[in-house]
């Protein structure tokens, strides 16, 4: 298992992530987040997805033991000309249809060939690809791909790659030597059509904040920015302490669903930089202080992104420095 810890653990921490997961490799994006975690200590084979931008990293690669993936021919090149202290383990990327990055498959026999005459390149090459739509469970293309896939595998005797979380729960024809599980290691589901736990699946990340006023408004009254959003009657409103400034959703409308105390409260008014306000009329015990949770446990951050037009991953990534983490253990389960 590859276990993607790009774009700092999803938003988790790099190297907090990375202490905590029991894989046998790491997949990040570049050679900066490879080197914060050899420099944390982090001695795992790490992968570096988008392979190296420039001939001099191809040095630091060697140095620090790190595997590349090759997705374009400059980089082949760069391979061919690079002097290194040792060989490096490749991945070998071919575009199965996500048309993102990748080679084209039927230029892979003849890259292996170079690749296999590079003094620099590890003998043992892997191959890899990526699911463009693997989150569509009821979408052939993920099958058309793993067609190409194999095709292009055919003869090809190194270890593959090709399952990302979607893959991991819902293609299993796709799980081959390695799987890169993404967004399924940090709680949230990876389909379109379902949630956290529906998936059977815990959310690392509880973003929670509290209270910090309530106020007594009349009916006709408006909120916030912009005055989107009307009192409909004499009612309490509570401010919570979080914004865009912390990574909530600008775009999260009214009606966004948080927990007060546990309970379901929604958001009313415009999302400001550093407040938020929310409809206490089924809250009447609410006092300054309370707990508010944005998303987390028993609040799935799924719901809140489909809320705001985007994506559970946007959100996870999207925390900003200024919020205080605080590490739970996560509790023992005997079963």
């Amino acid at each position: 298992m590859a276990a993607a810890v790009k774009a700092d653990g999803y938003g988790h921490g790099l190297v907090r992530v990375a202490c905590a997961l029991d894989a046998d490799a790491f997949a990040v994006a570049c050679i900066e987040e490879a080197l914060i975690l050899r420099e944390a200590g982090i001695n795992r084979r790490i992968v570096l997805l988008e392979g190296v931008f420039e001939a001099e990293e191809l040095l630091a690669c060697a140095r620090h033991d790190l595997d590349i993936a090759i997705h374009h021919p400059e980089q082949l090149r760069m391979l061919e000309l690079a002097r290194l202290e040792q060989p490096l383990r490749v991945w070998l990327k071919i575009d199965s249809g996500m048309h993102r990055l990748g080679l084209e498959p039927d230029t892979l026999l003849t890259v292996r060939q170079r690749l296999h005459a590079c003094p620099v390149v590890h003998t043992q090459i892997k191959l890899m690809s990526h699911l463009a739509r693997a989150d569509e469970r009821d979408c052939d293309y993920t099958v058309q791909q793993l067609r190409i896939f194999e095709t292009a595998a055919a003869d090809f005797t190194g270890e593959r790659s090709l399952a990302n979380s979607a893959g991991i729960l819902g293609w299993p024809d796709t799980h081959f030597d390695w799987v890169r599980p993404g967004i399924m290691l940090y709680g949230a589901s990876p389909f379109v059509d379902s949630l956290a736990p529906d998936e059977d699946l815990r959310p690392v990340m509880s973003l929670q904040t509290r209270l910090i006023a309530i106020k007594r408004l009349r009916r006709g009254e408006p909120i916030g920015y912009g005055g989107t959003w009307t009192c409909p009657e004499d009612m309490d409103v509570g401010v919570a302490a979080v914004g865009y400034g912390d990574g909530y959703p600008r775009h999260a409308p009214s009606g966004t669903p948080v927990l007060i105390n546990g309970r379901a409260a929604a958001l009313i008014g415009r999302v400001s930089m550093d407040m938020i306000t929310l409809d206490l009329r089924r809250h009447p015990e609410a006092r300054i202080g309370d707990p508010v949770l944005l998303w987390g446990e028993g609040l799935p951050v799924e719901q809140i992104a489909q809320a705001a037009g985007t994506i559970s991953y946007t959100l996870l990534c999207g925390v900003t420095a200024r919020v205080r983490r605080e590490v739970i253990p996560a509790p023992v389960i005997y079963g």
